[in-house]
């Protein structure tokens, strides 16, 4: 069964509506630059626009081999402040995907190439001092892509976290604990429910000139509550994650990021990898 044109057309609109918030809203934000003086992307030190290019690599297991990902991401974000001190940021994103996956409507494993699921996400951040900071969230994403390359399932994403800035170690370096929890609300029936908590244990540490290395970037700790996925064994997934890059310019931040299985029961991928182009404004 393949996604019908409604959704895709309702997953679009919320994106484009979350895009282009705040095209009636002075530009008065005092959010910060990127990371401050580190490059790495903080969700509590959010620019007041960021453009993001991303690729990954990826390589899962699949029902009879491997299956490998290509995966095209265009984000977009916009911070706003508001009164007493919180900050509200928005993002969407619109991924675009290839993949190998073997399938009825796929027999031979071919490459297929298409859009994924799209989402859009808002978030309140609040700064306690200039050590803490703690913000929650959520994110809806839309069953925009087809059978291969989409969930077929409108997903609710609750998010909580927090920041505690590390300016013993240096400056622009961070502890950032972040948990969400994936969880489909509808969609198409035949398709696998989701229900997983996603947990990132995020530490950045600023490097001189401009470079800095983040210990787990990505909220790749999981625990799947859902339905069992190809070759689960377990419930955990737990990667090694890291993620180097260089601020290049006050605005312009390039970053490659690489993740490997630690625990492999619930197995979200057998290898990452990204590159991230950051772009503020």
């Amino acid at each position: 069964m393949r996604q019908n044109g409604t959704s895709k057309i309702i997953g679009f609109a919320f994106a484009a509506v979350m895009t282009f918030p705040a095209a009636a809203v002075a530009q008065t934000s005092t959010t910060q630059n990127l990371g401050g003086e580190s490059g790495a992307l903080d969700f509590f030190r959010p620019p007041p626009n960021l453009f993001q290019a991303e690729t990954e690599y990826k390589t899962a297991p699949g029902s009879t081999r491997e299956v490998t990902s290509g995966i095209w991401n265009l984000r977009y974000d916009h911070a706003v402040d508001l009164q007493s001190g919180w900050v509200l940021v928005t993002r969407s994103d619109l991924p675009f995907l290839t993949k190998n996956p073997i399938s009825s409507s796929n027999p031979n494993g071919d490459f297929v190439s298409g859009i994924g699921d799209a989402d859009v996400q808002a978030a309140l951040i609040h700064d306690i001092n200039q050590r803490w900071a703690f913000g929650f969230g959520m994110r809806l994403i839309a069953p925009t892509g087809d059978d291969l390359l989409g969930s077929g399932k409108w997903q609710v994403m609750p998010i909580v976290g927090a920041r505690l800035a590390l300016p013993e170690v240096s400056s622009g370096s961070y502890f950032e604990p972040l948990l969400r929890y994936d969880v489909s609300v509808a969609g198409d029936p035949t398709k696998k429910n989701i229900s997983n908590l996603q947990f990132a244990p995020t530490l950045n540490f600023s490097l001189p000139n401009r470079w800095f290395v983040t210990l787990f970037p990505s909220t790749d700790i999981r625990i799947n509550y859902g339905d069992p996925i190809t070759g689960q064994t377990g419930r955990w997934f737990v990667p090694f994650d890291v993620r180097f890059g260089k601020k290049f310019a006050d605005n312009i931040a390039l970053s490659l990021e690489v993740g490997v299985p630690i625990v492999k029961d619930y197995p979200v991928y057998n290898f990452k990898t990204q590159l991230r182009l950051n772009v503020t404004y």
